[in-house]
């Protein structure tokens, strides 16, 4: 899991368009903190720290500690959205959690041993059909990625959440198929008329 990271943040006395362009006319991102059972509370964080956690590759499933008005909240990123032009920060949404509780994140997937699979081997494709996975997870224990081992796979197999061990404390939010994760495939498979590869048994969620 990944270290626990820490914002500063101050409260909002506005809400609204106009006083979100104020803000970040400061280089402040207007939040807000919700959920617990709790009110909303509406927060701006300084940009530039906020870019820096941003850059470390796992903001999004790490718990964040935001100290606001001498106390801490723990919390965990739901949503960051982003300007179309500048790609700056432009809102973001943190969900509370308490100790204990369980968590809905999204984790990157790392495949691994790819020398060892045959099919890799004679030129085949790895062809990924969900670079994420959604799990539950302890909020202490959230992974920074799932490490699928490809070896032994050959051309035309598929690997499916069912193959996959997850680590203690996570499980998939999706229980009612065993959905596809990724499949090895020869490289004319990919070069269909509308460029796209289909997945037998595979359909979005």
């Amino acid at each position: 899991m990944s270290d626990q990271l820490t914002l500063s943040a101050e409260t909002r006395d506005r809400a609204g368009k106009g006083a979100s362009r104020e803000l970040r006319r400061q280089n402040r991102v207007p939040a807000v903190i919700y959920g617990n059972n709790q009110e909303p509370e509406l927060i701006h964080l300084e940009e530039k720290a906020l870019i820096k956690l941003l850059m470390t590759g796992h903001f999004s499933n790490s718990v964040v500690e935001i100290e606001l008005g001498g106390k801490k909240q723990i919390t965990i990123p739901k949503d960051v959205a982003f300007h179309p032009v500048s790609d700056r920060p432009i809102h973001v949404d943190f969900l509370r959690i308490v100790k204990g509780a369980k968590v809905d994140v999204q984790v990157p997937v790392l495949f691994v041993n790819e020398d060892a699979s045959p099919g890799l081997k004679r030129g085949g494709v790895l062809n990924v059909v969900r670079h994420e996975l959604e799990l539950i997870c302890d909020n202490d224990k959230i992974p920074d990625d799932i490490q699928i081992d490809v070896s032994g796979f050959d051309i035309g197999d598929s690997i499916h959440i069912s193959s996959v061990k997850l680590p203690k404390g996570s499980e998939s939010k999706i229980t009612d198929r065993d959905f596809t994760i990724a499949t090895i495939v020869a490289p004319s498979a990919l070069k269909s008329s509308d460029g796209d590869t289909t997945v037998e048994g595979e359909t979005e969620a």
